[in-house]
């Protein structure tokens, strides 16, 4: 879906595609369901996946209805419940370790699962949260007020206009490159954190991140 324009306090905006953030819920939910039945906290396997389903509809309908703060109420909600489940997951799966309740086949492949979960879930915070949103962050010409340090935001005048990027603000690929680099490097690399709750936030990714690689896959791998 291209950028379309819309009408917002009299105020013509660019509006960005949403879609890939929805795309990264339902990943979420599909992740959870290939977990094993002994890392999911209870009920069916595709109950994150419905919830996840049904709150996308009015998660739609309040966007494109300019209805932002309920939209992004019901977005901090998606937001809770998709951490709340991989958090769950985990210690499961810390718990699972020791007492051998699964296959290490199984614990590589939930590891794998809950690293990638690991990354989509700060992906979707950090999207959902830097500079007010992505509804406040379409309201400006430029990102300029954001919690991260994009190389685009540090590009002279000329060279902005020159890279047509005068306008430019960070969309959910930007976050999810960002929640990338922090689960593989455990830093930020090229973009620097400049706010207090990112430095926070990004701190319990690499926490995790090393958990799992470093704890559950490597313990896995040595009982192969």
């Amino acid at each position: 879906m291209t950028r379309v324009n819309e009408k917002v306090g009299g105020v013509a905006t660019a509006v960005r595609s949403r879609w890939p953030s929805l795309c990264a819920l339902l990943a979420l939910g599909g992740l959870y369901a290939a977990l094993p039945s002994s890392l999911l906290l209870g009920g069916p396997r595709w109950l994150l996946l419905a919830i996840i389903s049904v709150l996308t509809v009015p998660l739609i309908v309040t966007h494109y209805k300019g209805a932002h703060i309920t939209n992004q109420v019901i977005g901090f909600v998606l937001n809770g419940v998709v951490t709340a489940a991989m958090i769950i997951s985990l210690a499961l799966l810390i718990r699972a370790l020791p007492l051998h309740l699964e296959k290490p086949q199984d614990l590589l492949l939930s590891a794998a699962a809950l690293w990638l979960s690991n990354i989509l879930v700060f992906a979707s915070w950090y999207w959902r949260l830097d500079a007010g949103g992505p509804h406040t962050r379409a309201q400006r010409r430029d990102h300029v007020k954001g919690a991260f340090l994009f190389p685009q935001m540090t590009l002279p005048p000329e060279k902005k206009h020159a890279a047509g990027l005068n306008e430019w603000t960070p969309n959910f690929v930007d976050y999810l490159f960002l929640a990338f680099n922090t689960s593989t490097a455990f830093s930020p690399t090229d973009v620097p954190v400049l706010s207090r709750w990112a430095k926070v936030l990004m701190m319990l990714q690499s926490i995790i991140s090393l958990l799992v690689i470093a704890l559950l896959a490597a313990r896995a791998v040595n009982i192969l």
